[in-house]
């Protein structure tokens, strides 16, 4: 099915206050990152958060699920919640600080 571009436009407009955010395609679906961490998911126009204490709290009791085949489940966040642009930044916002900074990136070898 894959996610349309409108669904990844809206998300990231709502989670504007989480900090800087952006979308990438991965796998042909897309990441989210905030503040340069990948905090979350959006495969076939379903919103997953990575498991964290801080989401892991916020979605306690709901659904989990694989965000694509061979995948590990992952917080799924409600669709009934993605108007609330405060509550999705808080929750997109303590998700990347309980994350580890990315890796740089090593330089290509010329030759």
């Amino acid at each position: 099915m894959g996610t349309r571009a409108d669904t990844i436009a809206y998300l990231t407009d709502q989670l504007s206050g989480a900090g800087e955010v952006s979308a990438r395609k991965m796998f042909g679906e897309y990441g989210l990152y905030v503040d340069g961490k990948l905090a979350g998911l959006v495969c076939d126009d379903r919103l997953f958060v990575k498991p964290t204490p801080a989401s892991e709290a916020v979605l306690s009791g709901g659904e989990a699920a694989p965000p694509y085949p061979g995948a590990k489940a992952q917080p799924v966040v409600p669709e009934e919640r993605w108007d609330d642009a405060d509550w999705m930044a808080d929750l997109f916002r303590e998700t990347a600080a309980a994350l580890p900074d990315p890796k740089p990136k090593k330089a290509k070898a010329r030759g």
